[in-house]
């Protein structure tokens, strides 16, 4: 390699570029199957397409980022400060899609230390309780028993009534609207209606249908009690 190349990178910390790529492959992986879990112990439709991408690659970027700093502390509060400039206008929507982004960055934090057997025991353990503690589901025949709530969010531009009205009419009978109100600034209205499924409808079919309605933001469905273990 020319002098000029060699000697801007020459005070970097040594490392094994073979070491460094199975180190980043074991990061993706890992990542990977964060992001599996994450799809499988959430609703799909609270999935959103983009999240399991993010974790794959938070748990690369720490690793890199875990093994630039390796032992040097001036390289970690530079770091530091670089990131933090770093803002997002995305708001994480719950709190267990928080703790699942400090998992990939715990699982590519361990990697990029050579901590290999951290990063599995705690990937495994981590995976089993999130399936463990999932939230449960709740089936179509209990809904249309008991009856459920559900919250509809559309823009400010749409009318609740006109847009989603029709399809919860096809799926719901006796809808009663409980409750109406603005949220994220007055850029959205939410509504929440009450009412029991038809007979023959399903409550997944209800949500898919009324997600593929043009100027619907977010749908939930809820229910006090009776949940399918």
């Amino acid at each position: 390699m020319p002098e000029f190349l060699r000697t801007p990178f020459a005070e970097g910390p040594p490392l094994d570029p073979a070491g460094v790529s199975v180190r980043l492959i074991a990061a993706a992986l890992l990542g990977a199957g964060v992001a599996f879990v994450y799809r499988k112990t959430r609703h799909h439709t609270e999935v959103p397409p983009t999240f399991p991408v993010t974790l794959v690659l938070l748990s690369v970027l720490i690793a890199m980022v875990t093994q630039v700093i390796g032992n040097n502390v001036a390289r970690a509060f530079s770091l530091v400060g670089a990131l933090a400039i770093v803002r997002f206008r995305t708001v994480v929507r719950d709190t267990e899609d928080t703790a699942f982004v400090i998992f990939a960055v715990v699982v590519g934090m361990a990697v990029g230390a050579q901590d290999l057997v951290v990063s599995i025991a705690g990937f495994i353990i981590a995976s089993a309780v999130a399936f463990l503690v999932r939230p449960r589901t709740m089936t179509a025949a209990a809904a249309a028993a008991d009856g459920f709530t559900i919250h509809v969010r559309v823009g400010s531009g749409h009318s609740v009534e006109k847009l989603a009205g029709p399809t919860l009419d096809e799926f719901i009978t006796g809808r009663q609207l409980l409750s109406m109100k603005t949220a994220r600034q007055g850029m959205a209205v939410d509504a929440s209606f009450q009412g029991q499924l038809r007979a023959g409808a399903n409550v997944e079919e209800l949500v898919k249908t009324l997600n593929r309605l043009e100027g619907v933001q977010e749908v939930e469905i809820t229910r006090p009690r009776r949940f399918e273990p």
